[in-house]
C-alpha cells in the first residue's frame, strides 16, 4: 500500500527574481570594459588592458548566468521533467573554473610583472581605476541579496567582487609608483588579489559539485528529519531517507513511512507533509506510506 505526494518545481528559481540586476550589471561591466581599452590604448597601460581583459571574462561570466536562467524558465518536459532547472548549477560551475583560472593567470601575469616591471601612466591608470570601482561598487550591492540565494548569482557576485578587487589593486599600484616610483607595487598587489579569490571561488566549486552529486542541502539535518518522522502517530519507521538540491531555493525530499495496524495513511502523509515543510522547508516531497504487510510481501518477493 503507498501514498504519493509531491508538489511541482518552480518557474520561477532564485536566480530568475533577480534577472534585472544581472542585466544591469553585465551593462555597466561591458561600459567599463570599453573604457578601459580606449585608456589602456591611449595611455599605454598594460595595467588597464589587462583588467579590460578580467572584464571581458566577468562580461561572459554575467552573459552566462543570464543565459542559465533563461534555460532554467523553460518548462518540463516528457524526457525533462525537472526542466532546465540544474542550467543554474552548471553555470555557477562554470564560473568558479573560469575564476579559478582566471586567478592562475594572474599569479602567472604578476610573476612575470614582478621579473620584468612594465612602464606605468600612474595618473590615467588611477582615474580609469577609480571609475571602475565606481562601477563594479554599483554591480556588487545590485547582486548582493541574489548571492545568498542562488548559486549562479553567487558566481556573478563573486566575479563582480574580482572586477572590484582589481580596481582597487590598480588604485593602490598606482598611488604607489606616483609617489614612491616603485614599479614592482603592481605585480604584487595583483598576486594578492589572485590569492584573495581563490578560497570563496573554491567554496562556489564545493557547493555546486556538491549539488550535481545530489548531496544533501547543508540546512537539512537527516537525523532530526528522520526522527522527526518517527515521532508521527502511528509511525512505526522510515527508510529509504533521501533529501537533494534541484537548483538554489529548490530541495527535493523522497522516502518511504511505515505505518501500524489500522492507522490511516492519509492522516500520516498529511502529518508528515506539515512536519517536512515547517520544520526543514521541504516542500517538493515525495512519500511512499507502507504497512507491515506489505513490507512482508515485498520480502516474499526478493527472496
Amino acid at each position: 500500500m503507498s501514498d504519493g505526494h509531491a508538489h511541482g518545481a518552480s518557474a520561477l528559481t532564485a536566480a530568475g527574481r533577480h534577472k534585472s540586476s544581472l542585466y544591469i550589471a553585465l551593462a555597466l561591466t561591458l561600459a567599463y570594459m570599453v573604457a578601459e581599452v580606449i585608456g589602456g590604448l591611449i595611455t599605454g597601460s598594460l595595467a588597464l588592458l589587462a583588467d579590460a581583459a578580467h572584464m571581458l571574462t566577468d562580461a561572459g561570466g554575467l552573459a552566462l548566468a543570464l543565459f542559465a536562467i533563461h534555460f532554467a524558465q523553460k518548462p518540463a518536459t516528457p524526457r525533462k521533467t525537472y526542466g532546465y532547472l540544474r542550467t543554474e548549477i552548471l553555470s555557477a560551475m562554470a564560473n568558479a573554473v573560469v575564476l579559478l583560472l582566471l586567478t592562475f593567470y594572474i599569479l602567472y601575469e604578476a610573476y612575470q610583472r614582478f621579473l620584468n616591471p612594465p612602464e606605468i601612466l600612474s595618473g590615467p591608470m588611477l582615474a580609469v581605476a577609480a571609475a571602475g570601482l565606481v562601477v563594479n561598487f554599483i554591480s556588487m550591492r545590485l547582486l548582493a541579496s541574489g548571492s545568498s540565494e542562488s548559486l549562479n548569482l553567487k558566481g556573478a557576485y563573486f566575479e563582480v567582487l574580482a572586477d572590484m578587487l582589481g580596481s582597487l589593486g590598480v588604485i593602490l599600484a598606482a598611488l604607489v609608483v606616483m609617489f614612491t616610483g616603485w614599479t614592482l607595487a603592481d605585480p604584487l598587489i595583483g598576486a594578492g588579489i589572485g590569492l584573495f579569490i581563490v578560497p570563496r571561488t573554491w567554496s562556489l566549486l564545493s557547493q555546486a559539485t556538491h549539488i550535481l552529486m545530489e548531496g544533501v542541502p547543508a540546512e537539512v539535518d537527516i537525523s532530526l528529519l528522520e526522527n522527526a518522522l518517527k515521532d508521527i502517530p502511528g509511525v512505526t519507521a522510515v527508510h529509504d531517507i533521501h533529501v537533494w538540491t534541484i537548483t538554489s531555493g529548490l530541495d527535493s525530499m523522497s522516502g518511504h513511512i511505515v505505518i501500524g495496524e489500522g492507522i490511516d495513511s492519509h492522516t500520516v502523509l498529511r502529518a508528515a507533509k506539515t512536519v517536512l515543510e515547517e520544520r526543514f522547508h521541504l516542500q517538493h516531497v515525495t512519500i511512499q506510506i507502507e504497512d507491515q504487510r506489505y513490507l512482508q510481501e515485498e520480502s516474499r518477493l526478493l527472496v
